[in-house]
């Protein structure tokens, strides 16, 4: 009986170091660093606050530049993670091999405007966007655009055309769609994060576009629906994927869009360059919309600064934003993910590694296990009358 008491002792010995680590873990403080996509701001950084409220000793620093940029500091491995409206083409893969893609959140981009006088709604098709954006259609009272909004009053001013100065995912998902609908934009414009713009003013982030289109009359550009509902602005209703309604950016509209391309999707570790959900077929379904991701090698010890501990904190967040902080998506126009991309992000985090081997962590196991040890030894003394007594 001694030498089972003894036993349990010795569990307790090996158990209680990792437990204890733990635990000094969470009274640490920890920065977790992102950069990229300022589409997802608004979003990135209500999670920074709600998780600084759960977890105080965890501070995250987003740096909302671009899903460019975030790819570079990614690649130069200098951020925890990046963040991007655009998945890794095969170049940017080759830089960064072992990333993992990890969908986080899906939005719509709007056409947003400046007419004064003109309320939200004028009706677009994507033909007749893509010739706006290129310079072909260059004022509001063209026939093209008369066409489609019999009863409205356009004016006879030139349009000026707002759109993205930086390397941007919203801008490689807008290209995206106006390369499936108007051939002739994928030959001579192009898709991309970066592409060369016929005509217009470039602004940094949505949130430079935004501020044009705002404070310049008969402006129009391509914004992220949070920052146009933040800021009050008008937008355009464009024509479906079936030609047969004009439908107005919403979250429901956005979800339609998302929920027939959501199935099928690579896992975490495959290739995403291929990846699009715009112009997806249904009569509800608002044909600019994106995923949104966040890579993350999956090896963190590659990433500069990296500690054990710190890489439990990155897991732990992100695991967060894809379950609990889902439930902000939607007050921020937002949709929040369907169960089989959460699933599908589960498994990807799940092969987050530090140094080669899996980050450790005081889980349910270790606690089951430590607490059937004390209750055993607890029984144990009390059945033989044996007692573990310190002497000092």
């Amino acid at each position: 009986m001694k030498k089972i008491l003894l036993a349990l002792v010795f569990m307790l010995v090996l158990i209680m170091p990792a437990t204890m680590l733990h635990a000094s873990a969470q009274t640490q403080s920890y920065s977790i660093t992102g950069a990229g996509s300022t589409f997802v701001f608004p979003l990135m950084d209500t999670w920074r606050v709600q998780y600084n409220n759960l977890h105080s000793n965890i501070q995250l620093n987003y740096q909302s530049i671009g899903s460019g940029a975030g790819i570079k500091l990614l690649e130069q491995k200098t951020v925890d993670f990046a963040a991007s409206d655009a998945p890794l083409q095969p170049s940017e893969q080759a830089k960064a091999p072992g990333v993992l893609t990890l969908p986080e959140s899906i939005g719509g981009i709007t056409i947003s405007y400046n007419l004064p006088g003109i309320d939200k709604g004028l009706k677009l098709t994507g033909p007749v966007i893509a010739q706006i954006f290129m310079g072909n259609i260059t004022m509001w009272n063209d026939p093209a655009i008369a066409n489609l909004n019999s009863g409205i009053n356009l004016p006879a001013q030139k349009i000026e055309i707002a759109h993205r100065s930086d390397g941007s995912g919203t801008t490689y998902a807008f290209t995206d769609y106006l390369s499936k609908v108007y051939p002739q934009w994928k030959t001579v414009v192009g898709q991309g994060k970066t592409v060369p713009w016929p005509v217009g003013t470039g602004g940094p982030g949505n949130a430079g576009v935004a501020n044009i289109v705002k404070t310049t009359p008969y402006a129009c550009g391509y914004v992220e629906l949070a920052y146009v509902y933040q800021n009050n602005m008008t937008y355009a209703f464009v024509q479906n994927a079936d030609g047969n309604a004009f439908v107005e950016p919403t979250l429901d509209s956005v979800a339609a869009d998302a929920a027939a391309a959501s199935t099928n999707l690579p896992a975490a570790d495959g290739d995403w360059s291929k990846v699009s959900i715009v112009n997806q077929p249904g009569s509800n379904s608002y044909p600019i919309s994106t995923l949104t991701y966040v890579m993350v090698y999956k090896d963190l010890s590659q990433v500069s600064g990296e500690t054990q501990d710190k890489s439990q904190e990155v897991i732990n967040f992100l695991n967060w934003i894809i379950h609990d902080g889902q439930q902000y998506s939607s007050t921020l126009l937002y949709v929040p993910l369907p169960n089989s991309i959460v699933k599908a992000d589960e498994q990807g985090i799940a092969q987050i590694q530090f140094g080669g081997s899996t980050v450790p962590e005081f889980g349910p196991i270790t606690a089951l296990v430590f607490t059937i040890a004390i209750i055993s030894i607890i029984a144990v003394s009390a059945k033989t009358g044996l007692r573990l007594v310190s002497k000092f």
